[in-house]
């Protein structure tokens, strides 16, 4: 059974750091993405970052771009997003995702995904 555990959120000041992970288990695919998402309260779920199991090539939204890095450990296979220069807007729940075949560069529907995980909500206030 697959298995995502987001972790990481909170509350931070605007112009603060987090790193959120996401922490996979029991996907046997060699050939999957990791997608993170994040929907904040009244607004659709947006994508924000990715990263390919292929060959670790990323993919960031233009909202994230410059702020945010992906990465992954894959002695842990746990993925990570560090996100800096935190504003308000980034307030939301932060979701990771997984998809197996794919690469990145493409929001799929959110019934395209294999699993996703709880959500970590992150919260950008003074």
């Amino acid at each position: 059974q697959v298995q995502l555990v987001e972790s990481g959120g909170g509350l931070v000041q605007p112009g603060g750091s987090l790193r959120l992970s996401c922490a996979v288990s029991g996907f046997t695919s060699d050939y999957y993405a990791i997608h993170w998402f994040r929907q904040a309260p009244g607004k659709e779920r947006e994508g924000v970052s990715c990263i390919a199991s292929s060959d670790g090539s990323m993919y960031y939204a233009e909202t994230a771009r410059g702020r945010f890095t992906i990465s992954r450990d894959n002695a842990k296979n746990t993925v990570y997003l560090q996100m800096e220069r935190l504003n308000p807007e980034d307030t939301a729940v932060y979701y990771c995702a997984i998809r197996s075949w794919t690469g990145c560069g493409y929001w799929y529907p959110i019934h395209e995904y294999n699993s996703w995980g709880q959500g970590t909500q992150v919260t950008v206030s003074s």
